[in-house]
Formats: structure tokens, C-alpha cells, sequence
């Protein structure tokens, strides 16, 4: 059973389809049978508190300072649950924007930061078959659906298809750890969010810090509150390690972006091997996953330059 933690009520639902820990703590073995290895993607929109566009960017001045602040407690939240659980290494990958949001002196020292793009594999950066398992912190519902700051990936995309099923950036980041075999087993953001991760990875961990009033506001949980709730299911998920499976998507792997505007998709078809679907979608196919997601992101880089 997966657990949805909130302020107000726990949810339960049926499943579908760095450096060391501190000292004296034994650790818990890892599915590779050696130290526990934890991922952390950390995106700014699902961070508790935070319900407006200029909270997340430097034109924001004070309140994107202050929501750095909030992420960086949000992200501690989780190492410090990791550690809980055994965890010999961390890895957080600041997964928003510019991607230079995360203050590494503010970070727990037990975890190692990557920021700055461009990076290959985007928010995903640094990923490997080595790791046990995968939390996203912070992270937003796919556009057009009802969740606070909603998109996917970028402003210009109303849908993101993988062999036809609708993915947001919980669904498109996950299937690229299923690439590697690794499960996502943790992800906080708002309550939109946390039923699209239920849905899609069955048994995962859920915390809602907020829920949804409209897409520019927000009934949030106290600080305080949020990063006791992450922390509690951080170590909760690594100690039910092996419930969630997997996001693998079948292969060859076909992605269909649809945009919202047709000089979007005029950009995306300059790309080699894309195929115009309608109006406003442009498809590629490819042998895997991880070909396919860096293949929509240049598609994406080229519909931004029209």
C-alpha cells in the first residue's frame, strides 16, 4: 500500500502497475548488496509556500530568495530521511531553471550538489544504474491539469506522450530512471501532483505540502510541518525499498510533444527524423528512453528558437 502524508489525513492506496551516513549509524545494504545510494531531483513549483511564477526565478529578488530557502529545507528534509534509513550517498540534482538555486552551503554536508546547465540529461543529471533509489522534491502536476504553477517542462508544451500514454515531469523523469533500473520511490509537491505519481508508480511515497486553490494559489502546510512529513516518508520509502517498481517504457520508444502554437512545432520539425503529426504535435521515435527524452528536449531547444 502507498501512503499519501498531509497535515490533515494519511491516504492509502493499492499499488499499479555523496558521502557517508553519520558515524555510528549501521547502513542499510542497497538492492546492489553494497551501500544504500540515494538520487534526489529538486524543482522549485512544489515546494510548500511557493504559488507564483516570480517566487521560482531572480526576478523575483526577495521572494526567490526566500524560496531557495524554502527548497533548501525541503531537500534537507529528505537527505536527513535517507540518512535515517542507511543511506551511504546522496546525490541532489537542483532540477529548476537555471538549475543554480540550491545554495550548497545550505545543503546537509552529507549530500553531493550538481547545478548549472546545460546539462545532458537534465533533471536527471548524474543518474546511473548504481543508485537504489530516486526522490523528487519539490515537484509540480503536468500542464492543463488542476495543480499549482501546472506545465510540463517548459510553458510552451500542453502534452508530453510516451507510446501514447500523457506523462508530466514525474512521469518523464521516472521513466528515465527506469532506463537504469532504478525505482522512484518518494515525491513531494502538491496534492495534484502526489495523485498523478500514485497513479503512475503504484506503491510510491507520497507528501503533499500544499493543495491546490488555483494555479497562482495554494493552501500550504507549515514549513516546520512539511519537513517533518518528508523526512518520515524519505525513511519510510528507502525501508520499504523494492515495493515500487521500475517506470520502464516499452520499447522502440515513441514521443509525441504537442505544442501550443504552430510555429512551435514548425521549430520541432526542423530536427532530423521528426515526423509532423497534426497542427500543433511532432513525434520521433528511437530504440530507448533515454534517446528518446534527450531527443525531446532538443526538440523543445529548437521550437523555443522560431
Amino acid at each position: 500500500m502507498a501512503k499519501e502524508t498531509t497535515g490533515k489525513r494519511t491516504v492509502t492506496s493499492k499499488p499499479t502497475t555523496g558521502k557517508r551516513a553519520t558515524p555510528g549509524k549501521r547502513a542499510t545494504p542497497g538492492r546492489k548488496g553494497k551501500g544504500l545510494k540515494v538520487y534526489i531531483s529538486a524543482d522549485m513549483e512544489g515546494i510548500g509556500g511557493v504559488v507564483n511564477w516570480d517566487e521560482t526565478g531572480r526576478e523575483g529578488l526577495g521572494d526567490y530568495d526566500r524560496a531557495r530557502k524554502l527548497m533548501a529545507g525541503e531537500v534537507n528534509a529528505a537527505i536527513e530521511g535517507a540518512l535515517a534509513a542507511g543511506a551511504t550517498e546522496i546525490l541532489v540534482n537542483d532540477s529548476h531553471n537555471s538549475m543554480r538555486n540550491l545554495i550548497i552551503e545550505d545543503l546537509n554536508p552529507a549530500a553531493r550538489l550538481i547545478s548549472g546547465s546545460p546539462k545532458a540529461m537534465s533533471m536527471m543529471e548524474g543518474l546511473d544504474g548504481s543508485f537504489d533509489a530516486v526522490f523528487f522534491v519539490g515537484y509540480h502536476a503536468r500542464a492543463t491539469t488542476l495543480g499549482v504553477l501546472n506545465h510540463t517542462y517548459t510553458g510552451s508544451l500542453l502534452e508530453y506522450r510516451v507510446n501514447g500514454q500523457i506523462l508530466g515531469e514525474t512521469g518523464m523523469n521516472a521513466a528515465t530512471a527506469g532506463d537504469h533500473g532504478v525505482p522512484v520511490v518518494l515525491v513531494t509537491g502538491d496534492g495534484t501532483v502526489c495523485a498523478e505519481a500514485r497513479a503512475l508508480l503504484g506503491g510510491v511515497e507520497t507528501v503533499a505540502v500544499k493543495e491546490y486553490i488555483g494555479r497562482y494559489a495554494a493552501n500550504s502546510l507549515h514549513p516546520t510541518k512539511s519537513r517533518a512529513l518528508i523526512k518520515e516518508a524519505a525513511e519510510r520509502a528507502l525501508k520499504g525499498l523494492g515495493k515500487v517498481k521500475p517506470l520502464k517504457a516499452r520499447r522502440p520508444v515513441r514521443v509525441e510533444l504537442k505544442f501550443n502554437a504552430t510555429s512551435l512545432a514548425d521549430g520541432a520539425c526542423l530536427m532530423p527524423g521528426v515526423e509532423r503529426v497534426d497542427d500543433l504535435t511532432a513525434a520521433w521515435e528511437g530504440s530507448d528512453y533515454l534517446q528518446a527524452v534527450r531527443a525531446a528536449r532538443a526538440m523543445i531547444s529548437l521550437a523555443g528558437r522560431t
